[in-house]
């Protein structure tokens, strides 16, 4: 069953309304009119209701949508997809945690950055979707790539555990952006850009945003192809994919505090990104599905879990310390 055209702009105008919602409505305002920094127990409760969301709508999949014999097929494939986006999300934290250190962005500023970031990466995913999709169907040895490449991408992940991350102001396109186009020397408060000296000038909040979306592309590049290995349909693909998305705002204000203590995080997600090039690998030589949607979600749920698990077991000396 292929969704009508009014489910999208249903669907889309909803998840537009969350975001307007989440930013205007509950966001709380400090003397200037810029959002408060966002409690944990806050981000938290909020992150719990967009995960509360994504289960409600899985259920929504499983009870009415599309005839009965592929119901429950389509609410786990999206539950599986889900997982794999939603933890491959929360590995974008550690990287936004380090733009905004290095760039030393206030943190009544992160929130408009990561709204706009959101907004752009909903809309290149839709993209990269539609793309994939469409390569997919016209070419099915495509499979035999993204498999391959993910296994590369887990490899590669897996062998840089431990090292030191860039630094993001050598981004080759940001040093670019510095020598051609104009930018003030300080924020200018949570503006993009500005209009000094009778000329336009980027702010460094815009550099920043740039630099958001570039981490999203390059998250995109594996999450993407690791759902197709779930799934084919762009439904699918796409409201996982969304619903993983919506609550990284509130996941970033949860996990920024403590997001050192995942020190397992990368190795779960290297071993999940290479089970699941191995499983596209299988599905095309099957010339089907090799292994069953209810198996990858068991495994996926289980490696993610279990790196969470452990990381926060072998950093309880540093949670009792702040305590």
């Amino acid at each position: 069953m292929e969704p009508s055209i009014w489910f999208w702009v249903v669907f889309n105008a909803a998840v537009l309304g969350l975001l307007l919602l989440d930013l205007g409505v509950f966001a709380k305002k400090d003397a200037n009119g810029d959002p408060a920094p966002v409690p944990v127990r806050t981000a938290l409760l909020k992150s719990g209701a967009y995960v509360l969301l994504a289960l409600g709508f899985c259920a929504f999949l499983w009870t009415s949508y599309g005839p009965e014999e592929t119901r429950q097929t389509r609410a786990l494939e999206f539950l599986t997809g889900y997982v794999i986006e939603w933890s491959l999300s929360v590995d974008n934290i550690f990287v936004f945690v380090l733009i905004f250190a290095k760039f030393g962005v206030p943190p009544q500023y992160q929130h408009r950055v990561l709204l706009w970031g959101i907004l752009g990466a909903l809309a290149m995913r839709a993209a990269m979707i539609l793309l994939g999709t469409s390569l997919l169907r016209e070419f099915d040895w495509i499979m035999i790539i993204f498999g391959l490449f993910l296994i590369w991408s887990g490899w590669k992940m897996l062998r840089s555990v431990g090292e030191e991350e860039g630094d993001p102001r050598d981004n080759p396109v940001l040093r670019w952006m510095e020598r051609r186009l104009p930018v003030t020397d300080g924020y200018r408060g949570r503006a993009f850009a500005v209009r000094e000296a009778g000329k336009w000038m980027l702010t460094p909040l815009a550099l920043v945003l740039v630099l958001v979306e570039l981490t999203d592309l390059v998250f995109a590049l594996d999450s993407i192809p690791a759902i197709f290995a779930v799934t084919t349909d762009p439904f699918i693909v796409y409201t996982a994919n969304v619903f993983a998305i919506l609550g990284l705002r509130a996941m970033y204000f949860a996990l920024s505090g403590v997001i050192h203590r995942f020190v397992y995080l990368k190795h779960g997600l290297s071993i999940v990104l290479m089970i699941v090039g191995a499983k596209m690998l299988a599905n095309y030589v099957a010339g089907g599905k090799a292994v069953p949607v209810e198996y990858a979600l068991a495994l996926t749920a289980v490696v993610i879990g279990g790196s969470i698990a452990l990381s926060l077991w072998r950093t309880r000396g540093e949670a009792k310390a702040a305590s």
